[in-house]
């Protein structure tokens, strides 16, 4: 399997000055654009580019504001919501593309469901990975969560700029080889949790005496492409889009809470620790057209761990409801 070679793609200036976009893309027809999470590339969609392309589509997948070799400005409010789906709609603007199909894993989900809310007139349908139809969390309520204690919790502990970055910066390979594993049993996790005697949703502080869980999910060389972008850019421009979630509840608060209007599917991982199905469990009564499937055993990383399951379940909704 090849990785399209990417091409940089230049977009207009919605306050924090332009923006250029480093963008994979392969195949041609009805437009599909991939939105990737954290911490990952447009590379993590690698198995799904050449599969939708084969289906009859065009397969896109940039490495989005603050990742890769894309654009990553300083300020904290240039990767708020309006940015990173204006980031999108630009795209398909620059490819004279007025339709598409978005899908979207982890942050990546919470972007492609935020664009019929943002950008209506774009959306032909949402596709979303492990990431439910929600809105966004707040911090008020993670704090709650963990009792106030913000280390315990990441997107707590992402929020004082530099604080994250000075641990994970210099730990690019250990956190890659740990942290991105294949499901595992959410019992045999619940047991080392409870064995702890201390509820900790933060897997990036202490990433040196972190015992990994799971069966690693990429080669050597896969491994290596994200361990070589990240060395090279650090985490800043993706723990920014956390520090904005505050910022986009107050300014959106209509996100992700009426039905989207277009098709949509969802596919969830049985044994994601970080988005368990459970939270896709009402979506049914939300959105009028949507199919959900659900990856057995599937971990987090459901498209890399499992690429096969995830491509056929994609292809056959993109034909029978696109093609």
């Amino acid at each position: 399997m090849s990785f399209p070679g990417a091409e940089r793609v230049a977009l207009p200036d919605r306050g924090f000055g332009p923006i250029e976009l480093s963008v994979h893309s392969a195949g041609s027809g009805p437009a599909v654009v991939f939105s990737h999470g954290f911490p990952e590339l447009a590379y993590t969609w690698r198995h799904q580019l050449a599969a939708v392309a084969g289906a009859g589509f065009q397969a896109i997948a940039p490495d989005q504001r603050g990742y890769g070799n894309s654009a990553a400005p300083e300020p904290v409010e240039a990767y708020d919501i309006e940015a990173l789906c204006g980031d999108l709609a630009d795209l398909c603007a620059a490819r004279d593309i007025d339709h598409a199909v978005f899908v979207g894993h982890d942050w990546g989900g919470a972007v492609v469901w935020a664009m019929p809310s943002l950008h209506p007139e774009l959306v032909a349908g949402v596709v979303g990975i492990c990431t439910p139809m929600m809105a966004f969390p707040g911090t008020d309520f993670l704090r709650m969560l963990v009792d106030g204690v913000v280390e315990r919790q990441y997107m707590l502990w992402f929020q004082e700029p530099g604080v994250a970055e000075a641990v994970m910066d210099p730990r690019v390979r250990t956190l890659f080889t740990k942290l991105t594993r294949g499901g595992v049993d959410p019992m045999l996790v619940m047991e080392r949790a409870m064995a702890s005697g201390v509820l900790d949703m933060n897997p990036f502080r202490d990433l040196d005496a972190m015992e990994p869980l799971g069966e690693p999910i990429m080669t050597a060389a896969d491994l290596e492409v994200y361990i070589q972008a990240f060395e090279r850019t650090g985490f800043r421009g993706g723990i920014n889009w956390y520090r904005n979630i505050d910022r986009n509840a107050t300014r959106h608060p209509e996100i992700a809470r009426t039905d989207p209007g277009v098709p949509c599917l969802m596919i969830t991982a049985e044994w994601d620790p970080a988005l368990p199905p459970a939270l896709a469990a009402n979506m049914v009564n939300q959105i009028a057209d949507l199919e959900t499937h659900l990856i057995p055993r599937a971990g987090h990383w459901v498209q890399q761990e499992f690429p096969e399951q995830v491509n056929e379940v994609l292809t056959d909704w993109l034909r029978r409801r696109f093609g």
